[in-house]
């Protein structure tokens, strides 16, 4: 059996049975297989997260029980089979059948006949026409960009038809991988030469914000995190929206910084370059293994001014109450602006869970209020693109504490911003 098409099953498999997050899937696959080809694996995997309504569309159209009724493994192997057809160039078509039906008789017996059939109708083109567009725009932008209806009819009463589409368009391109530079050990610049040594293409951001121009860096090749410079802390991963956010703080030397809901940390860890190592964050989460990760990390970075606390960010702790000088709460959300990155997010979102997941949020804001000195920061933030979280959440936010007013405000879009899709509000205290 091919090894690098096992270890693509596996990770979907857990993705599909176990509701896995395919990141943690794929890298649990890849360590448990070894396959030679770890590009081709997460090709697979993602390619097929990405188009999975668009896929089980077409195939609902072959199977006459349906896709989401055939044998789970058999399901997966049929996915796998037509995003192969359909989105890799690279991979013949008879190749694509061949593989999926030998992986049959070995993980689904008695099924591979009927994935043969299924797969060879698809190549000759026996393939259902989308939704009409102009009768339906939600469910034919569900179907081609592979966007549950929920998304795509919300995006469409939010941005119009025309904008919908180019938002969904871009959620499905692969993220450019950003990278933050620890100033305390290096420079943009540095890092930049001696990884373009190494093999890496390194493009610097053309921006105008000082802080991102002397940090971030989008960085291509394979390796990088296997990297002497990964290991010696001289730089470590996060989305220049997350970047951009940090930045619109300010934070300086002798800040008292609270990070709320702080793994994995890149927040913290961009706050303390900014304040050259100098001040105090306290990181914060409810979980030990994420604070040791945080802890981990910041060792690794050569960051001491970082203490992790143990907290649920719905509850006020009372330790704290009256020692910041910025508090930064990335609250739980949807996460609809990093399907670039979890592209399992498209077919898990149901709109019904928006109002439940804006009072998590209202709630962490609201108990973090108490940590904010009297001309303090409070920055509430998502990596998401809906208006019931965001703009809702800001106008509650400000009619429960009038004591507070907006700073600076931002919605960032990947079909704008090329970046994650990330909301930040940042309140002061009067």
């Amino acid at each position: 059996m091919d090894i690098n098409r096992r270890t693509a099953f596996e990770a979907l498999f857990e993705t599909e049975e176990n509701s896995a997050f395919s990141n943690i899937a794929v890298n649990k696959a890849v360590r448990k297989y070894r396959p030679d080809d770890e590009a081709f694996v997460r090709a697979l995997v993602y390619g097929v997260l990405e188009n999975e309504i668009y896929i089980d569309y077409m195939l609902d159209g072959l199977i006459k029980s349906g896709i989401k009724k055939t044998n789970p493994r058999a399901r997966v192997l049929l996915r796998m089979g037509v995003c192969q057809i359909e989105f890799m160039d690279s991979v013949p078509e008879y190749t694509a059948v061949d593989e999926t039906v030998k992986m049959s008789k070995k993980l689904c017996r008695g099924l591979s006949g009927f994935i043969n059939g299924v797969l060879r109708s698809y190549i000759r083109n026996e393939r259902r026409a989308l939704p009409d567009r102009s009768a339906d725009p939600a469910a034919f932008c569900s179907v081609k960009y592979s966007y549950s209806e929920d998304i795509a009819g919300m995006w469409i009463s939010m941005y119009g038809a025309e904008r919908a589409e180019r938002l969904m368009a871009a959620g499905n391109e692969a993220p450019e991988l950003t990278i933050c530079v620890n100033t305390l050990k290096t420079t943009a610049e540095s890092l930049s030469d001696v990884l373009e040594q190494h093999g890496f293409d390194v493009m610097r951001p053309e921006t105008e914000d000082k802080a991102l121009r002397e940090h971030a860096l989008f960085v291509r090749g394979s390796g990088l995190m296997s990297s002497d410079e990964f290991a010696r802390g001289m730089f470590y991963v996060q989305d220049i929206s997350s970047m951009t956010a940090v930045s619109a703080l300010s934070p300086a030397c002798g800040d008292s910084v609270i990070d709320i809901c702080a793994a994995p940390g890149g927040k913290s860890f961009f706050s303390s370059m900014l304040m050259k190592n100098s001040g105090k964050i306290t990181s914060c989460d409810i979980y030990d293994h994420k604070l040791k990760i945080i802890d981990e990390s910041a060792s690794r970075l050569g960051i001491d001014i970082i203490e992790t606390v143990k907290n649920d960010g719905t509850k006020t702790n009372q330790a704290l109450k009256g020692t910041a000088d910025i508090v930064i709460a990335d609250v739980p959300c949807s996460g609809l602006g990093v399907v670039r990155r979890r592209p399992e997010i498209k077919t898990r979102f149901r709109k019904n869970n928006l109002a439940e997941l804006a009072e998590i949020q209202v709630s962490i804001l609201g108990a973090s209020v108490p940590y904010v000195k009297d001309h303090g920061k409070l920055m509430y933030s998502t990596c998401t693109i809906s208006d019931q979280e965001n703009e809702s959440v800001k106008k509650i936010f400000l009619k429960k504490f009038p004591e507070f007013f907006v700073k600076k405000e931002k919605q960032l879009f990947p079909d704008i911003d090329g970046a994650d899709g990330f909301y930040f509000c940042v309140f002061e205290k009067l």
